[in-house]
Order: C-alpha cells, then sequence, then structure tokens
C-alpha cells in the first residue's frame, strides 16, 4: 500500500464498533491526523457530517478552450466540489446529483425509521464514492461459532460509477471481511438512477431491504445450513478444479493458478479464519472469501481500497453467491 493511500483511507474512512469488532485490518496509526478515524461505539453522525460530508456537489457548465476563446458544451455539466472546484464527473445535462448528506445519511435515517448506529462511512476515488454503514450494536454469534454484524450499506457517487444503492450486507468479525447477506441467491437492495425520474419512494426501499435487523436471522440460517452440507476431501478438490483450473500449458496463468490453489489449501487447511469449519460448504465460503479479501493479486489499487471498493459496487456480494452456486455444482457430481 502506498503512503498516500494508507493516509487516505486513515484520514476519509471512518471506522465504528471496535469494541466489537477490533480495529479496521487497514489500520495505521502513523497515518493518520491529529483526530483518529477509529471509534470505540457508533460513529456520531455529526463526525461524518464534518469529517466527510461537509461539501457539495455541484453543476458547473463545461467550457472549451480553443482560438475562439471559451466556449460552453451544449447539453453538458461538469459535478465539481464545492470546497476545492475538483471535477468529479461530466454528464449530459439529464443527470441528477444526489448530495452524501441527503441520500446517504437523512434517507437512511427514513428507511430504518429509528436513530443512526454508523458503524462506517467513508469516501473512496478521492471523494467521487461515498458510503454509510450502519449496524447493530452487538454482534452475533451462531452455535456453529461463526461470528458476524449485519449492516445496511448506502453508497452513491459522482463520477457515475454507482447508481444510489441501498442494501444489505454482514461483516464476518473474525477476519473483517464483507459477504453477502443472503449466500445462496442475491441479496435485498434498492436502487436509485441518477436520473430526473429516479425518485426515492420509502414503501418501496423498506419492502425491498426489510430492516438491517432481519439481517441476522436469515444469514445465521444460511450458515447453518451450510455448515451441515459436507465437503469430502475429494468434493474440495472437485471445487478448486472448478474454482481454479489448472491450465495444461506452463507459464504465467499456471503458475498463478498454483499459487492460488496452494493458497487456498493453507488456508482450509490450517488456518483459523477458514480451518475450523473445514469439511463444511461454509468453509469452502469461507475459503474462498478471506483468500480474495486478504491475498488475492490487486492490481492498480492498494488491497484495503479494493476490498472497500468491492463492498460498495456489489462484487463482494456476487463473490459469495457464485462461490456458493458452483460447490453446489461440484456437490452434485461427485
Amino acid at each position: 500500500m502506498s503512503k498516500e493511500t494508507s493516509e487516505w483511507l486513515n484520514n476519509n474512512v471512518l471506522i465504528g464498533f471496535t469494541d466489537k469488532r477490533g480495529h479496521a485490518w487497514h489500520y495505521r496509526a502513523s497515518a493518520q491526523g491529529s483526530e483518529p478515524n477509529h471509534y470505540a461505539g457508533a460513529i456520531p453522525v455529526t463526525d461524518v457530517q464534518r469529517r466527510l460530508f461537509h461539501w457539495t456537489a455541484e453543476p458547473e457548465p463545461v467550457l472549451v478552450a480553443g482560438k475562439f476563446g471559451l466556449r460552453r458544451v451544449p447539453n453538458k455539466q461538469a459535478i465539481t466540489a464545492s470546497d476545492t472546484g475538483d471535477v468529479l464527473g461530466i454528464f449530459a445535462d439529464g443527470y441528477t446529483v444526489h448530495q452524501y448528506q441527503e441520500w446517504l445519511l437523512d434517507k437512511v435515517g427514513t428507511i430504518l425509521d429509528d436513530g443512526l448506529s454508523i458503524g462506517s462511512a467513508g469516501l473512496l476515488r478521492d471523494r467521487r464514492q461515498a458510503w454509510v454503514s450502519v449496524e447493530v450494536p452487538e454482534n452475533i454469534t451462531t452455535p456453529e461459532g461463526v461470528e458476524f454484524r449485519p449492516n445496511l450499506v448506502a453508497c452513491t457517487s459522482h463520477d457515475g460509477s454507482l447508481a444510489t444503492t441501498y442494501k444489505r450486507t454482514v461483516t464476518n468479525v473474525v477476519c473483517d471481511n464483507t459477504m453477502s447477506a443472503g449466500l445462496r441467491e442475491y441479496g435485498q437492495q434498492f436502487k436509485v438512477k441518477h436520473s430526473k425520474n429516479g425518485k426515492f419512494r420509502i414503501v418501496e426501499a423498506r419492502d425491498a431491504l426489510a430492516m438491517v435487523h432481519t439481517v441476522a436471522e436469515e444469514f445465521a440460517a444460511e450458515v447453518k445450513a451450510l455448515c451441515e452440507t459436507t465437503v469430502t476431501d475429494q468434493a474440495w478438490h472437485a471445487f478448486l478444479d472448478a474454482h481454479t483450473p489448472m491450465p495444461e500449458e506452463k507459464g504465467r496463468a499456471r503458475t498463478t493458478a498454483t499459487n492460488e490453489r496452494a493458497a487456498l489449501n493453507r488456508l482450509w487447511n490450517t488456518d483459523n479464519r477458514v480451518s475450523p469449519w473445514r469439511g463444511t460448504a461454509w468453509g469452502v465460503v469461507q475459503a474462498i472469501n478471506t483468500y480474495t479479501h486478504h491475498e488475492a493479486i490487486v492490481r492498480n489499487a492498494s488491497r484495503a481500497e479494493r476490498n472497500m471498493s468491492r463492498a460498495v459496487d456489489g462484487k463482494a456480494d456476487a463473490l459469495d453467491q457464485d462461490t456458493v452456486t458452483t460447490l453446489g455444482k461440484v456437490l452434485a457430481s461427485v
């Protein structure tokens, strides 16, 4: 991780409930400024407003400089930061800004119809993306020994990379990983496009998301079912063949596959984030999720930034669901 990225994450990402979850794994005390970014309990809403969302995104005209001077580009607008003037994105006139304060704090409170308990909040891509995660105060531990925290994640962007999205996810405490709330099917989410026709309808949002508190019961049932599904050594090796096939020809691809399979076998057999559930379908999900979060090759970003982006853009959900799907096909054939 570069120094700049470490400083960014430790000053533009806030982590709460550390008494329950510990420090985020990207935590660097030396990279923080005068004010720590970790909180023992919930992050105060006022701190999110003051430290992250104290500015707004403002539409400005798009101009072209040429031999005829400055000329305005018709039907285009630039979205700029009110405090620095940085250009966050350029869009057609129909693009509608979703301010972070309104869409990630005010509307989340409306969905939950309760006081906010913010577990994390942050800015990514030079403030072009943002998220807020609302969590229950206490960790939940299943009879199978899986400790987790249910979340409602709200995210949006000013660069066109994300529709405003509200979705239910889970934080796996043992490895500080984001996991899908619905491991067997795509979890509940509600999206609003950045357009004049994009409307926030509270009844639809509540129906789509239910309440964050319902995640605990549903996720615990998923864990129970997966822990009760046996994965023999033969099935594990067949899963590896399906998930990370070994190329026949020597070369970079074969080396990469060999290294990945070796890492997955080590996690499966000896790593305490995975091995307690060795021999079960939950162990398989945990192995793939942990490898992807902590050991897989990362390009063009730091690992911490990549993991946060995956949690925001939905790739973390797809990872777990694809793992369960692949495993199901393997178990049906062995």
